[in-house]
């Protein structure tokens, strides 16, 4: 029997075809022929073959003997292969795989990318599911509650106002009033200085529309939290309608210091309503914007960039499933959980960009938040060190 050709293809080599003599002199070395090649030849000429095709389906010209090297591989699987053979196959893959870079015979193999897919949409649907009513609701919450606050304070500038005009008027001041609004000019000396008897009546409806503006938009917003606050004023518009509540009457009943404290009363349970409301309103959904929400665009961000990546990879022809997408997601949500810990980042000329858009932003791409983790450690570090740092000793002469 011949000997197994020396190197690392010694192991686990089949026998070689030949006499059964022990005075076999079949050739040794690198001429030995082998007729089972081994499972790493087949991989690997399987990889060299998709290579070549592909650089022919590209127009990449490939030398002679990297062509040659392949194509007598193939022949040696059914004829017989060598120590000779095996290593120019190996050379040839070697010099395919380097001029066809970033191609590999991997990504060109055939995959189901279906699943993967299929994978980032279900993500992509999940997060838009409990991104989109949060952030709707985020949003209606804080501009209805900028508003509610905005109205509790021309209210209450206009609540001391009116107390302060029709507090002391007495019943005759008050008809005087009335009387002066209706047409009697010479009423209006009862009045304080400087106010007209139309004034003084608009100064009252328009303190009765803000108190219906408050009451309205504080039982909207304690919608968005499931009405979780006790509405004071409820059971009197049950009891007397919304209008005989909140509307003004007409004619106006006399005196109109009682009209205006109906009034302030009335605005005190809805300024109470409003204020609990949008103070419950601030924690709910302050939690959720700070805790919950940037981890679930970051979340986001990183879906976005695998499917451009996909998208890019598939057009290339590089595309290799991996199983470190599961890593960027927990990744992404750990940084999207750390976002939320800071304010507004301020870049230069005075440009802000909200938590949410910077979880976004790294979860599209974590390395950005990894050199800004980094800059400021080295800051702190720089700080740290550098009064403490040993001046440089003088030279001795």
């Amino acid at each position: 029997m011949a000997a197994p050709a020396p190197g690392i293809l010694a192991d686990n080599m089949p026998t070689p075809e030949g006499p059964d003599t022990a005075s076999d002199t079949a050739p040794a070395g690198d001429s030995a022929t082998y007729p089972a090649p081994p499972a790493y030849f087949i991989e690997a000429l399987v990889d060299a073959e998709r290579l070549l095709k592909y650089a022919a389906e590209i127009g990449v010209d490939i030398d002679d003997k990297t062509r040659s090297s392949v194509l007598e591989a193939r022949l040696a699987v059914t004829a017989g292969w060598n120590t000779t053979t095996a290593a120019n196959l190996l050379a040839a893959l070697t010099r395919l795989a380097a001029q066809l870079r970033p191609v590999t015979a991997e990504s060109l193999r055939t995959f189901d990318t279906r699943p993967t897919v299929r994978t980032y949409w279900t993500w992509v649907i999940c997060l838009a599911v409990v991104i989109v009513p949060f952030s709707l609701a985020s949003f209606i919450s804080s501009a209805i509650s900028n508003t509610i606050r905005s109205d509790i304070a021309s209210a209450n500038d206009l609540t001391v106002k009116l107390t302060a005009q029709f507090g002391p008027f007495s019943d005759q001041a008050a008809a005087a009033t009335l009387a002066a609004a209706s047409g009697n000019t010479t009423a209006t000396a009862s009045l304080p200085p400087g106010l007209s008897p139309s004034d003084a009546l608009t100064e009252l409806q328009t303190f009765a529309a803000q108190i219906r503006a408050i009451y309205a938009r504080s039982r909207q917003l304690n919608r968005l939290i499931l009405g979780r606050v006790w509405d004071p004023l409820a059971d009197q518009v049950k009891k007397d309608g919304y209008k005989n509540t909140f509307e003004l009457k007409v004619p106006l009943p006399l005196p109109l210091s009682g009209v205006v404290s109906d009034r302030v009363s009335v605005y005190q349970d809805a300024r109470y309503f409003g204020q609990e409301v949008t103070d419950d309103v601030s924690v709910f959904y302050g939690a959720i914007a700070t805790c919950i929400l940037p981890v679930l665009y970051a979340l986001l961000g990183t879906c976005a960039f695998l499917l451009r990546s996909f998208s890019q990879e598939m057009s290339s022809r590089t595309f290799v499933p991996s199983h470190s997408d599961s890593a960027r997601f927990l990744i992404a949500a750990i940084v999207g959980g750390v976002v939320g810990l800071f304010n507004n980042f301020t870049f230069s000329q005075g440009a802000s960009i909200p938590p949410l858009a910077i979880a976004f932003v790294v979860g599209y791409a974590v390395d950005v938040f990894f050199s800004f983790l980094e800059g400021l450690i080295q800051a702190f570090t720089k700080s740290k060190n550098g009064p403490n740092t040993p001046s440089t000793a003088p030279a001795a002469s």
